[in-house]
């Protein structure tokens, strides 16, 4: 690299080309982004921390974040194997994928919990037959939404599912969508005994069988039990990911969710 620089410019050009360049800020440009878009950044970067990969990612519309071990600034050097990988991938060159470097870190993912308040006592009063189709309805609704915003099922939790996605942006505008969608199911059906919370969370969760696993899914879960019918819920980091996009919080502060030992700050979305 010395020989690269000494062969590009004199030391008096360098001197006035720094400045300029760390004057430089293209964040007002980031929203202008339509194309699909992939941020990579090395946790262990000595100049540029992983704060500010993060305020470009969720300044991109739809950007996905990936967070790599390793210090060089450069994605040719260093731990080349995961950075490749992760390029094949996110091109849709899925036969690439499963070359992944198990040392890789897991890709911030946003995940969502829906659940279907008062089942075990609908399934009471209505039967099981009845009851289960509320829950097709659910899941019909949820299903729809979460296709329409690039997510993608994880699993059904029996009360409701389990979604994950690439984007923070996207999880909230799939929750809004899903309550504005059982809103007008209710209205166009009255005596349909139908009502859905809805918790998200972000993070890096362990990924295995198709399935996600660590603090940040139970997290997300508890959150989700904390929400009352129609309410959407979100962890603090989640509100942090999606600045700037237009939707609105309500601070309900700090609380200890079950299982855990030191508390969350919990914002509900208003639809």
């Amino acid at each position: 690299f010395a020989a690269f620089y000494r062969e590009a410019a004199d030391p008096a050009v360098i001197l006035r080309a720094m400045p300029a360049v760390y004057a430089s800020d293209a964040t007002e440009y980031l929203a202008r982004v339509q194309c699909p878009t992939l941020v990579m950044h090395r946790r262990a970067l000595p100049a540029v921390s992983t704060d500010v990969a993060t305020q470009i990612a969720s300044g991109i519309p739809g950007a996905r974040l990936l967070l790599f071990d390793g210090t060089s600034p450069l994605p040719f050097m260093g731990e080349l194997v995961p950075v490749v990988a992760a390029i094949r991938e996110f091109l849709g060159d899925e036969a690439a994928a499963p070359a992944r470097s198990a040392s890789a870190s897991e890709a911030s993912v946003t995940i969502l919990f829906t659940d279907m308040e008062g089942s075990t006592a609908l399934t009471q009063r209505l039967g099981d037959a009845s009851a289960q189709e509320v829950l097709r309805t659910h899941n019909r609704i949820v299903r729809a939404a979460l296709s329409a915003h690039g997510g993608s099922e994880v699993k059904h939790t029996g009360d409701g599912l389990m979604v994950s996605f690439p984007s923070a942006t996207r999880a909230l505008e799939c929750a809004v969508a899903i309550q504005q969608r059982v809103a007008a199911h209710v209205e166009a059906h009255p005596n349909t005994d139908l009502r859905v919370r809805i918790g998200l969370n972000a993070g890096e969760p362990v990924a295995e069988a198709g399935d996600y696993f660590g603090t940040a899914v139970q997290l997300a879960a508890r959150i989700c039990e904390m929400a009352e019918a129609g309410q959407i819920l979100v962890a603090g980091v989640v509100r942090d990911l999606s600045a700037g996009k237009g939707f609105l919080f309500a601070d309900h502060g700090e609380t200890v969710a079950r299982g855990f030992e030191d508390a969350v700050h919990v914002y509900e979305v208003r639809w």
